[in-house]
């Protein structure tokens, strides 16, 4: 259901859009909370027109259609934003790491801190280089993010202080 909900955002936010160009714009931009590659957006795309939450608006060469989003899916929209509970589950690889990493020993352990604190650090300043002030559309997503990686790191400095203060003989 996520995807649909994003690329009728994406539709809603920026106006009619070929497939490609949605799964251009999704690159740039849902792609950072929700991950969705072009053989999973052009199915959903002809579902949705089936469902009439998107209408072919045009179609040019080599069957490039434009759609754009119809009052059932601009509807649809609104009710999942304002009534969705988002689920509770969090399926993390990162958390998993986390929760089993007393079963390797120190020295191990701390290398993969030191990497998931490599990666936390490309991905606070990844989202740092995007403009964030401002009503931008994806402006609280990208704090909501900058919050989570800065959170992030603090646990992995954390995480390595504790590491090193137990390995210390």
């Amino acid at each position: 259901m996520s995807l649909r909900i994003a690329l009728l955002g994406l539709l809603e936010a920026k106006g009619p859009a070929s497939g490609y160009d949605l799964a251009k714009s999704f690159e740039h931009s849902v792609n950072h909370v929700w991950q969705a590659g072009h053989t999973q957006i052009y199915p959903e795309l002809v579902k949705m027109a089936a469902d009439g939450l998107v209408a072919v608006e045009s179609e040019g060469a080599r069957g490039r259609k434009i759609y754009a989003i119809t009052a059932d899916g601009a509807r649809q929209l609104r009710d999942w934003l304002v009534e969705h509970q988002p689920s509770g589950t969090i399926r993390s690889e990162t958390a998993l790491q986390a929760f089993l990493l007393p079963l390797l020993d120190g020295d191990d352990a701390v290398q993969v801190v030191e990497r998931l604190r490599a990666f936390f650090a490309s991905r606070l300043a990844d989202l740092e280089c995007k403009p964030h002030e401002g009503p931008g559309f994806g402006r609280y997503a990208l704090k909501l993010g900058l919050a989570q990686s800065r959170a992030s790191l603090a646990w992995a400095d954390e995480t390595l202080a504790d590491l090193k203060t137990r390995s210390t003989p």
